[in-house]
């Protein structure tokens, strides 16, 4: 039985996407199906590019390295995202590509179960078992918000606000649910402050929590399965917000936020 994996984002993320897959592939010996969605967009800020060929091409090779049974599919959804585009969202501080996983239920080719997954979230142990759970009833499994979780509520559960950076779908169900098509629909109405995870968070009712080790958003552990290089908080000198991504390597290592796993991120640097 294989894994589907799935990415979503412009050409800028390739060097986050190659870290990402880098660390994947060394954490398990299951044939992975990479899925890469992404887009020509355009909103008032910037013009955005699609994936390119020579990267999709690049890193094929590097997957066929590791495994030949791997396989990295591209994804355009130009057509699909412009023809209902989340206009009250397209201009907030997130890029439209955050909202392109609202759109994969449109796509035939998507497999039933789908692991999603940022450019910036890294892998630091066998996630098989995780991938293979139940999913009978549910829409989705994710973790809590590190800070989103006290500040948002959307159902009887004291804390319920899911971060969207690693999340298992259930894309069978979610069809049969309609929740990302009730998604699209409030972020094209509605101007919100994350607008896909908001709206995700809102609509899905049979959504799982897990461990925070799967999305690990604030440092790492010994522990840690996911590492999510998401935005921090840090209250000395003064209040301010700490954000180090994995393609900054002299950060990542300064730093000793690794675990152990600092042969992905050399590697990473001989690619490039």
């Amino acid at each position: 039985m294989s894994i589907n994996i799935l990415y979503c984002g412009d050409d800028q993320m390739f060097h986050g996407i190659l870290l990402s897959l880098l660390s994947i592939t060394k954490h398990t010996k299951t044939a992975c199906n990479f899925y890469l969605v992404t887009a020509s967009l355009t909103n008032k800020k910037r013009k955005f590019q699609a994936f390119s060929d020579e990267h999709v091409d690049f890193l094929t090779n590097v997957l066929h390295q590791k495994n030949p049974q791997h396989t990295l599919t591209k994804i355009d959804l130009t057509a699909i995202f412009n023809k209902y585009p989340p206009i009250a969202n397209l201009n907030t501080m997130f890029t439209p590509y955050s909202m392109l996983r609202l759109y994969i239920d449109l796509v035939p080719q998507i497999p039933s179960r789908l692991l999603y997954l940022d450019a910036d979230v890294i892998c630091h142990h066998d996630f098989t078992d995780f991938y293979n759970q139940s999913l009978t009833d549910t829409e989705l499994v994710g973790v809590l918000d590190y800070y989103g979780r006290w500040f948002f509520h959307y159902h009887w559960q004291k804390f319920d606000y899911l971060n969207s950076g690693m999340l298992l779908l259930n894309m069978n169900y979610i069809r049969q649910t309609g929740l990302f098509a009730k998604c699209r629909t409030y972020c094209r109405r509605h101007k919100l402050i994350m607008p896909d995870q908001s709206a995700i968070n809102k609509f899905a009712h049979t959504k799982r929590l897990t461990q925070s080790k799967f999305n690990e958003q604030h440092g790492v552990t010994t522990e840690t399965v996911f590492q999510h290089f998401s935005t921090n908080w840090k209250l000395w000198p003064v209040i301010h917000t700490v954000t180090v991504k994995p393609w900054e390597v002299d950060k990542v290592f300064q730093l000793d936020l690794t675990a152990d796993d600092q042969d992905v991120f050399l590697e990473y640097l001989t690619l490039i």
